[in-house]
């Protein structure tokens, strides 16, 4: 197992990516904390993985509410005096065209897709510091390469997810802990369904990828795995696209 008795934070991980990786990261041993804004359906989560034998977590953590976010880390080294891994993939992503986009509306994207990774790093890296040694993936998208209509808000916030990502790796590289970046493409998930993206869309992306199938929530956890274990020990500040090929650089 990769990450026998190894800690990890998974946020926004009712579903989706999120969901994924905290299956993943369990079935290779870890002990798995699940934060989400979406509170029965990350405990039934937490609790599907126990199931199978894992040990698994849910918590109710919006993203935009330090409280909440200490109050994960809290329960993490209460439990077991250490955090090995955080892995941030909260985000949403509403369409809205620029010429109709209020304050309010970017604001509100750029405090849940980038400062949400200010709160939990800065909750988490103190302990990590103290251990000498740490494993942190921040969830960018491909559309930071791209440039995406009716997305400017969302892009410029995933953009700032790879910035942030290469100059935290900077910083904290003294310490053991490793940072990197994962930009996926287009991930079948509940969430994709919910904004209403038609099949016609989805050809459509499908024609632009190199692979063409689509991709799902554990061919991003797969990476994640990959850089939050052993496998990646020689790499920080680091941006991996995982798109089926649609963007090369």
């Amino acid at each position: 197992m990769l990450l026998k008795d190894k800690v990890a934070i998974v946020t926004g991980a009712a579903e989706g990516i999120g969901a994924g990786v905290a299956e993943v990261f369990a079935e290779q041993g870890a002990r798995v904390y699940l934060g989400d804004i979406a509170k029965e359906a990350v405990e039934a989560r937490a609790a599907s993985i126990r199931g199978k034998g894992a040990q698994a977590f849910g918590h109710l953590m919006d993203v935009t509410r330090t409280d909440q976010v200490q109050a994960v880390v809290s329960a993490a080294m209460d439990r077991y005096g250490r955090i090995d891994i955080l892995i941030n993939n909260a985000g949403i992503y509403p369409r809205q065209p620029f010429l109709e986009m209020t304050e309010q509306q970017w604001d509100q994207m750029q405090d849940v897709n980038a400062k949400s990774m200010f709160r939990t790093c800065r909750a988490v890296t103190p302990h990590m510091v103290a251990q000498r040694s740490g494993h942190i993936v921040n969830i960018s998208s491909v559309t930071f390469f791209l440039g995406t209509v009716n997305l400017v808000h969302y892009v410029a916030s995933k953009g700032a997810v790879v910035g942030f990502s290469r100059s935290l790796a900077r910083e904290l590289g003294t310490h053991n802990i490793h940072v990197n970046c994962i930009t996926p493409g287009a991930i079948e998930t509940f969430g994709e369904a919910a904004i209403g993206v038609t099949q016609e869309q989805i050809n459509e992306m499908i024609g632009m990828q190199t692979l063409k199938r689509r991709l799902h929530p554990k061919d991003i956890a797969n990476v994640c795995l990959f850089l939050s274990s052993e496998l990646s020990s020689g790499m920080t500040g680091q941006t991996l696209n995982v798109d089926a090929g649609w963007v090369m650089h």
